[in-house]
């Protein structure tokens, strides 16, 4: 299978945290190799587990920025909690101006969670709208069909996300909105690998009444 040039990270360790500065990444059936590079980024996300370990209460939206290792507040007030409920994968950073097309709150789509196999979370049973929210800002890709995936959303299945060809072109926001019901008392998305790795940007979890 040809190897195809992709995404990844340096990883500079301190005692507790980690930095991440873009790079690149060979994406294979393997393991991601991780190189350095000078280019900007925003704070990195450290580790954390799959699922959260208690549910969130009944009512409250769920708003997580891929990505991050401290909360985001967006222009409309809004708080965004840090990188969290990833299974698998890394977290990456771009230049904080670049300039992201089709939204007020470009931050959001500057740092993203790519590569995983899954984000799930503990949410009391009920309906909801699950927003997901995309954007191709990988220099590494740079036409139709150099990054391809599928993803489930809690049952909803949604084959052959093409970011470049869905948006027209690079650095331009896509969000999905999905209904979905949540009867086990937890939400999952999987993420399956075509071409190039996953990837996200946020996920918010909206109450339905």
């Amino acid at each position: 299978m040809r190897n195809i040039l992709s995404e990844a990270i340096c990883i500079c360790a301190t005692a507790c945290a980690f930095t991440f500065v873009t790079g690149c990444e060979t994406h294979n059936s393997g393991p991601a190799t991780q190189n350095p590079s000078p280019a900007p980024s925003a704070p990195a996300a450290t580790p954390t587990s799959p699922v959260a370990s208690s549910p969130a209460p009944a009512g409250s939206v769920i708003r997580i920025k891929a990505g991050l290792s401290t909360p985001f507040t967006d222009s409309s007030g809004h708080v965004w909690q840090p990188d969290q409920g990833f299974d698998g994968g890394d977290v990456i950073g771009r230049d904080q101006s670049t300039a992201i097309a089709n939204t007020k709150d470009a931050q959001i789509f500057l740092t993203e969670h790519y590569g995983m196999n899954s984000f799930s979370c503990n949410l009391p049973n009920g309906k909801y709208l699950a927003k997901l929210y995309f954007a191709e800002t990988y220099e590494g890709v740079t036409g139709v069909g150099q990054r391809v995936f599928s993803y489930n959303v809690q049952g909803h299945e949604f084959k052959d996300l093409d970011l470049w060809a869905k948006t027209g072109g690079p650095n331009r926001a896509y969000v999905e909105t999905v209904p979905v019901e949540v009867t086990s008392g937890k939400f999952l998305i999987t993420f399956t690998t075509q071409v190039q790795n996953p990837e996200i940007n946020a996920i918010e979890l909206i109450p339905q009444m």
